[in-house]
């Protein structure tokens, strides 16, 4: 049965955004939904990807074209995803609901399965794929998607009421969950992220906090107990707390790999040389830092194929992580 024109547009989209490469129209037949089926001559689908990528243009999506070094330099094609996302937006409570039963309905399993065997078939042809960090989707019942929703509509009622809430909180990947107590003036998105931001009563201090990171939110004390400082601008108060963090993050990772392992680090790698590590021959890499806590999970997916140099606080987190593992598992 033929694919809808707009599930096919769809499925075309997801794959073009995902790739940081140059994708083939050849690779487009054989992988993405809609241009595989039965029966297809070769013109009708030349026909059909014509249209379909001028169909993108003229809805204003970013498609650019260059050599894919997939296909020996063939002609490839992906989507500028810097043109392509919307700047920061400042929503008031209704319109955060709304965009918040949006984002539920994209982390249903009907969305998040054709999303994601789209970015599955990517990486089973090698082509490097962005982080889930990046795309803005992961597998349903992960801490960014179900959960971060009804942690927003929670949020925006106890804001509305200004009423303080409890929560539990990760610090990061590699951190344990902890029970914060919070005043909240706002909820807005920041580089694509939702954050919270308020008095944190436990800290005395002005906290801001990231709401796929959040869980188990209840309202407590009763209504009218906050009150937001004159003046206060959450926005810029986000923007200030988010943008320092990324500053601090900012650097240079040294990582010894073991020879032909650890795939996904050396992808990342700006350096790499020979190098060994308790008599083991391999490489060291080098990896600017974006996200301290993203680097840490992907050494630790690389296992003992992977052993963090510098800086020292990424070999506490990932060392940190791996404590909490067997003590798990004991």
């Amino acid at each position: 049965m033929a694919t809808e024109k707009v599930e096919r547009l769809l499925n075309l989209v997801i794959c073009l955004l995902s790739t940081r490469q140059f994708v083939t129209a050849e690779y487009v037949r054989a992988n993405v939904a809609g241009y595989h089926d039965d029966g297809q001559s070769d013109e009708a689908f030349n026909r059909m990807f014509e249209r379909d990528k001028n169909e993108l243009r003229d809805l204003g999506v970013p498609l650019v074209t260059g050599r894919s070094p997939m296909s020996g330099g063939a002609d490839g094609y992906r989507i500028n995803r810097d043109s392509y996302e919307l700047p920061d937006i400042s929503l008031d409570r209704d319109e955060s609901a709304a965009v918040a039963m949006a984002a539920a309905l994209w982390n249903t399993p009907e969305i998040t399965n054709i999303a994601q065997t789209a970015v599955l078939k990517l990486q089973a042809a090698g082509i490097d794929v962005r982080a889930d960090d990046e795309i803005g989707f992961s597998a349903a019942l992960s801490p960014r998607s179900m959960g971060s929703e009804t942690a927003l509509a929670t949020l925006l009622s106890a804001v509305g009421a200004a009423q303080a809430v409890t929560f539990g909180y990760r610090a990061g990947s590699t951190a344990a969950t902890t029970t914060r107590t919070l005043e909240p003036w706002g909820v807005v998105t920041h580089r694509g992220r939702w954050y919270v931001v308020g008095h944190d009563r436990d800290r005395d201090a002005t906290r801001t906090f990231r709401l796929s990171r959040i869980s188990d939110v209840e309202t407590t004390g009763p209504a009218g107990d906050v009150v937001v400082p004159e003046g206060t601008d959450v926005q810029r108060l986000v923007a200030t707390t988010v943008d320092s963090a990324a500053a601090s993050d900012s650097g240079v990772a040294r990582i010894w790999v073991a020879r032909d392992r650890a795939a996904g680090l050396r992808r990342h790698a700006t350096v790499s040389e020979p190098g060994e590590f308790d008599g083991e021959p391999g490489d060291v890499i080098a990896i600017d830092i974006r996200s301290l806590s993203t680097l840490a999970r992907m050494v630790l997916g690389a296992g003992p194929s992977a052993v963090v140099l510098h800086p020292p606080e990424l070999r506490d987190a990932v060392v940190a992580a791996l404590d909490r593992l067997v003590a798990v598992g004991s």
